[in-house]
C-alpha cells in the first residue's frame, strides 16, 4: 500500500472512531435523559398519592372530629334541659350509679381496635337512647324540647356511627367495614321501672354518653394528629 493510502485508511479509522464516540455519549446523554424522567414521573406519582392519602386521611377525621365535638356540646344541653324537665330532685338522680350501660373509655391496643371499639359503644348506645325516648314520651308533652332533643341527639350518634365507619376504611382499606348491630351489641336494657327509677336512668345514660363523647373527641383529635401528621413525615423524609 502506497504512503497516501496508508493516510487515507488512517483518516477513516480516525473518523469512524470519533463517530462510534459521537453515537456513545448521544446514546449515553439519552439513556440518562430518560432515566431523570422516569425518576420524576415517579417521584410526582409518590408525592400525589401520598398527599391524596394525607388529604383524605385529614378529612375523614376532620368530618368526624368536628361531628363529635357537636354531638358532646348537644349532650351538655341535653342534661341541662334533662334536669329542668324533671322537677324535684333532679339534681339528685343525676348523681346515681347504674351498671349495664355502655363503658365510656374506649378501648384496645391499635387504633383499628380503637376505632371498632367506639363503633360497638356507639350501637351499645343506640337501644338505650330508645328506651329513655319511650319512657320521657309518657311523662312529657307531646311539643317537649327534651323529646325533640332525645330524638335529635339518638339520629346524631347514628350518623356519628356512619363517619366512625369512614375513618375506619380510609385508614384500614384492606379492613371489611365495620358491621351495624340492630341488637344493641352487648348491652342490656334495664327491667320495667317505676317513674323515679325511669328518671334515675335517663339521666345517668345521657351523662354516661356525654363522658364516652369526651373520650372520643380527645382520642380522634390524637390519632388525627398521629396518623395525618405521619404520611406527611414520611413523604418529607424519603423525597426531601
Amino acid at each position: 500500500m502506497t504512503k497516501s493510502g496508508q493516510m487515507a485508511c488512517g483518516t477513516a479509522r480516525r473518523m469512524n472512531g470519533h463517530v462510534k464516540s459521537m453515537y456513545f455519549q448521544l446514546y449515553t446523554k439519552t439513556a440518562a435523559t430518560l432515566l431523570s424522567l422516569m425518576l420524576m414521573m415517579v417521584f410526582d406519582t409518590t408525592i400525589m398519592v401520598a398527599a391524596s392519602r394525607t388529604q383524605q386521611c385529614g378529612n375523614s377525621l376532620l368530618q368526624a372530629l368536628k361531628l363529635a365535638r357537636l354531638v358532646q356540646k348537644e349532650s351538655v344541653d341535653i342534661i341541662r334541659t334533662y334536669k329542668a324537665a324533671q322537677g324535684d330532685l333532679s339534681e339528685l338522680i343525676c348523681k346515681v350509679t347504674l351498671y349495664g350501660l355502655p363503658d365510656p373509655n374506649i378501648s384496645g391496643l391499635e387504633p383499628s381496635e380503637q376505632i371498632s371499639s367506639i363503633h360497638t359503644s356507639l350501637q351499645e348506645f343506640s337501644p338505650h337512647f330508645r328506651r329513655v325516648y319511650d319512657q320521657q314520651t309518657d311523662l312529657q308533652l307531646a311539643d317537649s324540647l327534651l323529646l325533640l332533643q332525645l330524638n335529635l341527639i339518638r339520629g346524631r350518634s347514628q350518623y356519628l356511627d356512619v363517619q366512625i365507619n369512614h375513618v375506619y376504611q380510609d385508614l384500614f382499606p384492606n379492613s371489611p367495614p365495620l358491621v351495624p348491630d340492630s341488637s344493641g351489641g352487648a348491652t342490656s336494657l334495664p327491667p320495667p321501672q317505676n317513674v323515679f327509677q325511669q328518671k334515675v336512668y335517663g339521666c345517668v345514660v345521657l351523662k354516661t354518653y356525654k363522658e364516652f363523647l369526651s373520650n372520643v373527641c380527645k382520642y380522634l383529635r390524637t390519632l388525627k394528629n398521629q396518623m395525618c401528621g405521619m404520611n406527611i413525615r414520611r413523604v418529607n423524609k424519603t423525597f426531601f
